[in-house]
């Protein structure tokens, strides 16, 4: 009976439970699988088996079905989407074909959609915020660029924007009850997240750091300790059976693939950082076509890429959505669960701002952080929940905001299409 709880409790985390939650669901389902099953039906770049990679925006749709990607930032996401090739495949009568694409397609929009229900679950139930407010904060996450694009993109991404979002919000719920985090969630996070991506492994040990009292009981230290410990041991463990145990070539690898990823570009360090990693993922920029080709170079196709931005507004825009977020951290720094959503979102600017891997194409990226800034918003609002004044200016501020990003993204998206109806019919 209790494992029968802790089941259904986990049903109740990670889908829709309410009515609300049900609408808003269904509302991301149909808004997003339309856009998805328009691309996957008619366009063959959600996966050609011809392009390699970079197809669009950098993203390795056809390496990542194919074998999970690179075993050294993907340690165990092959066993992870061998299933989901598999399930395709058998949808599509085994063939690489607009079916095959549409199932991989309509996968990512139920995960971003429920990755969506996350975000509203902890504005309404742990911030606690009125429902208008949540909803305006939820639809402009929605219209995120990291949201639009990986609502039909079968990557890592994807389902580590969602395992990230819901372990997020688990975790807010045993902070907020004053209980430690489950010897269960520690395994399974690890596994999941880490696994999809290696650095985000760091994400699920975070919220040990604020568990009630546990730097003054050295009981609690040794069980969290302990958590992690086994976490990390089982994880290795997997990790290194995919590997047949050769770790020297995770090492070789590892290196060759920051030295890949980390070279200077002659875009300005701020403008990358400002258009790419803080930009880029909410705001669509212009776009910039390259010439690719295959290895063999059999095969020569157009590769879509984004450009930095290239007037003033979308500096202010984005300046301004920073502004809040540092704001919010001001107004609440005695919150614990705001501490948590810094310091993970922390290990990504380290990652790609000051270590610089992957800068150039950080707009890919977002799903590994994104979802902190509608939470860090819904802290701001939060602040404010007795003054009407500034709540006014709060709210106003951010339907503007949401109107000149549902307008630019809407119209980049137009051009995207074009893209895809001259080089990808």
């Amino acid at each position: 009976m209790k494992l029968l709880n802790k089941i259904l409790s986990f049903l109740k985390i990670v889908f829709p439970s309410t009515k609300t939650e049900g609408f808003i669901f269904l509302f991301f389902v149909i808004v997003y699988g339309v856009n998805g099953w328009f691309i996957a039906d008619n366009f063959s770049i959600v996966y050609d088996d011809r392009i390699p990679w970079d197809g669009y925006f950098s993203f390795d749709n056809r390496a990542i079905v194919q074998t999970g990607g690179g075993f050294e930032r993907h340690p165990l996401s092959n066993y992870f989407f061998d299933v989901i090739r598999s399930f395709a495949l058998w949808i599509s009568g085994n063939h690489y074909n607009s079916a095959f694409r549409l199932v991989l397609a309509l996968l990512s929009t139920l995960v971003i959609s429920l990755a969506n229900v996350q975000i509203f679950k902890y504005l309404n139930n742990i911030i606690r915020l009125p429902l208008k407010v949540s909803l305006l904060i939820l639809f402009f996450y929605g219209l995120f660029v990291t949201n639009i694009l990986l609502s039909f993109t079968p990557e890592t991404y994807t389902y580590t924007l969602l395992l990230l979002s819901i372990f997020n919000y688990y975790s807010a719920k045993r902070i907020e009850k004053e209980k430690p985090i489950s010897f269960g969630a520690t395994i399974l996070g690890s596994v999941f997240i880490g696994g999809l991506t290696i650095t985000n492994i760091v994400k699920v040990y975070i919220p040990f750091l604020f568990e009630k009292k546990i730097f003054w009981n050295w009981k609690k230290i040794g069980i969290a300790v302990l958590k992690i410990a086994v976490s990390i041991g089982v994880f290795a463990f997997l990790f290194l059976l995919r590997l047949d145990f050769n770790f020297q070539n995770f090492l070789n690898k590892t290196e060759e693939q920051y030295d890949k990823f980390s070279k200077p570009k002659v875009t300005p360090l701020w403008d990358m950082i400002s258009s790419w990693f803080f930009g880029g993922n909410i705001l669509f920029s212009n776009y910039e076509i390259r010439d690719y080709h295959n290895k063999d170079k059999t095969f020569y196709y157009k590769a879509l890429f984004m450009d930095v931005y290239s007037s003033v507004v979308p500096y202010i825009f984005i300046g301004i959505i920073l502004l809040m977020l540092i704001w919010s951290v001001f107004k609440n720094y005695k919150n614990k669960l705001v501490w948590i959503l810094v310091i993970s979102f922390l290990v990504d600017v380290l990652i790609h701002c000051v270590l610089k891997f992957g800068l150039h194409t950080s707009y890919i990226y977002g799903g590994h952080f994104v979802f902190v800034i509608p939470l860090l918003v819904g802290w701001l609002f939060f602040s404010f929940k007795d003054k009407a004044l500034p709540l006014t200016i709060l709210y106003g501020t951010l339907m503007v905001l949401t109107f000149y990003l549902g307008f630019n993204n809407f119209y980049r998206l137009t051009e995207f299409y074009q893209f895809l109806e001259t080089y990808y019919k």
